[in-house]
């Protein structure tokens, strides 16, 4: 039987849990994921618990933060003053904002912590720093 390699474009059906067992993402009520294995369209441990699978294989994998979307770094974490941001603007907590950097690239944020004279912006993905468990069902390899 085929098993998924690397340049194959493959179909998934997954649901994606926290430890806790909280389902974060799952692809059950939607059409399966696509990818090409080894393009990097999905986070490495993903990828490499694909790759090695025969069509109709489902397994269970728990996949470390460094594999997944990496850890949570404290540099990624801004205060911003109020008075920074558009006087339109009224950032709520859990919101994502776009913000330009200086380089002039733009990042996308999540509004963390709102005080009185601040608001405290997150870049980190909000995966980041935590172990991912998926179950997986290869349902195409092409």
């Amino acid at each position: 039987m085929a098993q998924a390699k690397t340049g194959d474009s493959v179909q998934v059906h997954y649901t994606g849990k926290l430890a806790d067992g909280t389902v974060f993402d799952s692809s059950e009520e939607r059409e399966p994921l696509e990818f090409t294995i080894g393009s990097g369209q999905v986070i490495p441990g993903f990828e490499e618990a694909v790759s090695g699978m025969a069509l109709e294989e489902k397994k269970t994998i728990s996949i470390p933060a460094d594999k997944a979307y990496g850890p949570h770094r404290e540099e990624m974490i801004i205060e911003v003053p109020k008075e920074q941001f558009p006087p339109d603007l009224d950032p709520q907590e859990g919101q994502f904002l776009e913000i330009k950097q200086p380089d002039e690239q733009t990042a996308v944020v999540r509004v963390a912590e709102i005080k009185d004279e601040s608001v405290t912006l997150d870049g980190n993905h909000p995966l980041a720093g935590k172990d991912l468990t998926f179950e997986i069902a290869l349902e195409k390899i092409a």
